[in-house]
């Protein structure tokens, strides 16, 4: 499994750093918003605006979305490589869920399961 680096932020006017990743919880909270991912290529100018508040999730719980859609504005459009990124990122907490094909050993784990 290859370590994607998270994205770092930092906001001048005002010196703080953001650091952008993704974790299980992170995850699980766009889902409950009713993020789906695959609505990214449909629905750019709502769900990269979507993608990139979650990505604060992880690290910055108390970052608002009007303060993300901000840094964005700030920006004065999203940068190259950014939206890869930030899909990449969004993509590792899957693989914690590696479904495990019949025949392959699971890993280190301390867990029998008997079906």
């Amino acid at each position: 499994m290859e370590q994607i680096k998270p994205i770092i932020i930092r906001d001048n006017d005002t010196e703080t750093e953001y650091t952008l990743e993704f974790n299980r919880e992170s995850v699980r909270f766009a889902e409950s918003k009713g993020f789906v991912f695959e609505d990214l290529a449909n629905y750019p100018m709502t769900k990269i605006p979507e993608l990139f508040f979650y990505a604060f999730r992880m690290h910055h719980k108390n970052v608002a979305r009007n303060q993300t859609d901000a840094i964005l504005d700030k920006m004065n459009g999203i940068p190259a490589g950014l939206l890869e990124r930030l899909t990449e990122l969004y993509a590792v907490p899957f693989e914690t869920l590696n479904i495990v094909e019949e025949g392959e050993e699971r890993k280190n784990s301390p867990i029998a399961i008997d079906f």
